[in-house]
């Protein structure tokens, strides 16, 4: 049974890093501009600060794509709060982010750890269980927050899951109960694993499968072509208006159709 995070026409857009071709990723103008486009999905990443705060951040340090340097799990979130994306922008607390935008869904890749403890905080702070989505490239990190959230929440499978989906062929119904029991709704993939064969065997487990990151329009249209359930870009106005020409755009509730 799907969980309420991924109740929504498919295919499900996702604006990666808040839309990074277009503003500094995960930054404030990033999410308020794909806010602006109507869509219902926002992707981003979780580092942790060294007291526990949860940043909308991507690297483990903080040169690539700010004024400052540093490793970030080291800092102090009142350092981190001096630092500027692209030497403009404040990085975003994910707290504030789910507390700003209440009517949007997060997908949350939980970059190290020292995430794990927090994001639970935030999330029993702001009781947006069903707005998360928590996926990760460490399976062991999955399983530890799924074991400390205190409620449950949408998770991507683990790199182990997706594996055996790839490899192994189809699982049977032994794999499926026990992707059940685990609260794995999904399965988030690059194109190269997103194969037709991939995509069925993941429908057939009951899992969505999500399709990453995928930026260029022939990309874009293959992954739809193929049955994907939902895309995330950088080029969120791109993903958009191939959307818009399918006929499968769907904005979330309540958003107003933007003026060219």
């Amino acid at each position: 049974m799907a969980v309420p995070y991924l109740n929504h026409p498919l295919p499900v857009a996702f604006a990666h890093r808040g839309g990074a071709a277009h503003n500094p990723e995960n930054s404030w103008p990033a999410f308020e501009y794909a806010v602006q486009l109507g869509y219902a999905y926002l992707e981003t990443d979780a580092r942790s600060t060294s007291d526990g705060a949860l940043l909308s951040f991507h690297d483990a340090t903080l040169d690539r794509v700010t004024d400052r340097t540093g490793q970030v799990s080291k800092l102090t979130a009142r350092q981190v709060s001096e630092a500027r994306i692209g030497g403009t922008e404040p990085i975003p607390l994910i707290e504030d982010l789910l507390a700003t935008f209440t009517d949007l869904r997060f997908n949350i890749d939980l970059k190290d750890s020292g995430t794990i403890e927090p994001l639970a905080r935030v999330l029993k702070r702001t009781g947006a269980w069903d707005r998360v989505c928590v996926t990760s490239f460490s399976g062991r990190r999955l399983l530890a927050a799924q074991a400390t959230l205190e409620r449950p929440v949408c998770l991507a499978v683990t790199p182990a899951a997706i594996a055996a989906v790839r490899y192994a062929g189809f699982p049977g119904k032994a794999m499926a109960a026990r992707l059940a029991r685990s609260g794995a709704q999904c399965a988030q993939v690059p194109m190269q694993i997103a194969t037709t064969e991939f995509i069925r065997r993941s429908h057939e487990l009951g899992l969505a499968v999500h399709v990453w990151t995928l930026n260029t329009r022939q990309e874009i249209e293959r992954a739809l072509d193929l049955g994907a359930d939902g895309v995330m870009t950088d080029q969120i106005a791109l993903l958009r208006d191939i959307l818009i020409e399918r006929g499968q755009w769907h904005p979330r509730v309540g958003a107003q159709p933007r003026q060219a």
